[in-house]
């Protein structure tokens, strides 16, 4: 049997805060969501003056990186290619950037979702957080 690192509590709230940093260091108002392997959510942060839609859509993406087990940014990027069909892809909802997974030793441990920014500072916010864990 294989064994495989995990999210602990620490480690979300690690990300947690060096998103945070990422987002008041620029003045983003943003939803920050962390989540398992499984899309499960571990942690939802909505920043003073995010837009309330954000708190959907922020785990929205992190789920979609968890499971697709890559950044949401590639299934934006399928649809505004022309892959159109992909908008029917079961349980996956948050298909714009701002989706990160989270990857240690080759394993998708879970994911970070930002939303509230342009999406491209959404994917700097999540990325930052992920930075801090040090995988």
């Amino acid at each position: 049997m294989q064994t495989k690192p995990y999210l602990t509590l620490a480690d979300v709230k690690t990300i947690a805060a060096a998103a945070e940093a990422e987002a008041l260091r620029n003045n983003w108002a943003v939803t920050i969501s962390i989540v398992d392997d499984g899309g499960h959510l571990l942690w939802l942060q909505r920043l003073d003056g995010a837009p309330p839609v954000s708190s959907h859509i922020s785990p929205a993406k992190a789920h979609t990186a968890a499971l697709g087990r890559r950044e949401s940014k590639i299934y934006e990027d399928l649809i505004n290619n022309g892959r159109t069909s992909f908008l029917s892809a079961p349980v996956i909802e948050g298909m714009l950037e701002g989706g990160v997974p989270v990857i240690v030793d080759g394993h998708v441990i879970g994911a970070v979702g930002v939303s509230g920014v342009k999406s491209n500072e959404d994917a700097q916010i999540a990325k930052a957080g992920i930075a801090a864990l040090g995988a």
